[in-house]
């Protein structure tokens, strides 16, 4: 039923030349994306409300990808209307975690996220959202709370451990991060790395976008420390080092508690559950670094 609503909602808009062909793209688990095919153009179509739970406003998400797109970070957005996003399609190949891995990609990578921070603020456009992911993880915790969510229970150790690591983090730079660094957010088009989906874009500090960079990909030690100094430019310092590896744990904290809200919320086909253990663990080495524990 969802399928034939969605077509229709495809069908219908006002930017296409003729009749379309559309499939759904497989991978997303905030949106429900679709390739469409008009003539000889292709583009992604991104159907989405706004998710108040997890702070995606679409107003933002607009505003980040245009932003993008006006400094060749993004692909250029085609059309837009509520609940609705279309960009154009780039060909390439969507990246994973063994992609990113590899330190030849990793050279690329970052000079796309220090773009990010940099030059997109430049062509921003009106109200932008801040991510300061340690109010995001209490306002996940009232949510798993009032939901009566089976993780209620790990509450106050979570938010225990949450105010050790913004004491940890301490004062920070402020720039314009993507916020969600997942490998599939990556397209390697050849010539150039392309970073798409902005739902979480907003003001932040760069650790943030660094070790959730990090913690998505498996990066090891070495090449953790090999991307703050080049991120800096400067050599790595005890303290940098300590205020990163806080930083990396409460991104690993903000993504199992997203998982734990949308187990609650969520009406995306996807195995939420699982996906909460998986970055649990993630988080329980992460935490171990700083002789902390859940």
């Amino acid at each position: 039923m969802a399928f034939e609503k969605h077509m229709s909602v495809l069908a219908n808009l006002p930017c296409w030349q003729g009749q379309i062909m559309a499939e759904p793209l497989t991978g997303g688990i905030t949106n429900v994306n679709y390739k469409v095919r008009d003539g000889d153009l292709s583009y992604v179509v991104r159907l989405g409300e706004d998710i108040p739970v997890h702070g995606v406003m679409r107003f933002n998400e607009l505003a980040a990808s245009k932003a993008a797109a006006a400094i060749g970070l993004s692909p250029a957005v085609h059309h837009h209307e509520q609940g609705v996003l279309v960009i154009e399609f780039v060909e390439g190949k969507t990246l994973g975690e063994e992609d990113v891995q590899q330190q030849a990609m990793l050279e690329r990578v970052l000079p796309v996220i220090k773009t990010c921070h940099r030059d997109v603020p430049n062509q921003l456009r009106g109200p932008i959202l801040t991510f300061w992911v340690f109010h995001i993880l209490r306002d996940y915790a009232q949510t798993v709370n009032e939901g009566n969510s089976a993780h209620k229970a790990m509450i106050p150790s979570l938010m225990a451990v949450s105010d050790k690591l913004e004491n940890a983090v301490g004062s920070i730079d402020l720039v314009f991060s993507h916020n969600d660094l997942l490998p599939a957010n990556f397209i390697d088009a050849g010539d150039k790395i392309w970073l798409i989906d902005w739902d979480y874009a907003g003001f932040n500090s760069p650790l943030f976008d660094l070790g959730g960079l990090a913690s998505n990909n498996g990066l090891s030690e070495g090449q953790e420390k090999w991307l703050l100094e080049n991120y800096f430019e400067l050599p790595l310092t005890e303290q940098l080092w300590h205020s990163y590896i806080a930083m990396k744990a409460a991104s690993l904290q903000r993504e199992t508690m997203w998982s734990m809200v949308s187990e609650l919320h969520s009406e995306i086909e996807f195995d939420f559950t699982a996906y909460t253990a998986e970055n649990l663990d993630r988080l329980q080495g992460a935490l171990a670094e700083l002789g902390l524990s859940l």
